[in-house]
């Protein structure tokens, strides 16, 4: 098995930048691609980043791109999401998810492990 927990989430103003993290452990060789998803108070899970193992190939939503950066340190097992120009409505849970796939992925239903999320609250 592989768990995944997060880490980085927090309480900040609108403009300011957050870094979360990712720390996966187990069975890591299991891990290909990776991603965030979010949740925001009354609504469904939903993609924001994804990246391939190398770390060659990223994709991301588009109400995020210009602001996020994901990245992955695969030494450390570690994925990041390096949020700038936090809005409001990025306030949301943050999901790390892993396949045991190398494509790129952006549905829910491709993602075999999951962390238990990171709160992000941005105020205006």
């Amino acid at each position: 098995q592989v768990q995944l927990v997060e880490s980085g989430g927090g309480l900040v103003q609108a403009g300011g930048s957050l870094r979360l993290s990712c720390a996966a452990s187990g069975r890591t060789f299991n891990i290909y691609t990776m991603g965030w998803f979010r949740q925001a108070p009354g609504k469904g899970r939903v993609f924001v980043s994804t990246i391939n193992w190398s770390g060659r190939s990223t994709d991301y939503t588009d109400s995020v791109k210009g602001r996020f950066t994901i990245s992955r340190d695969n030494a450390k097992n570690t994925l990041y999401l390096q949020m700038n120009g936090l809005k409001p409505e990025d306030t949301a849970v943050y999901y790390c998810a892993a396949r045991e796939h190398n494509a790129l992925a952006t549905r829910e239903r491709d993602y075999k492990y999951w962390g238990r999320g990171t709160q992000v609250t941005v105020s205006s």
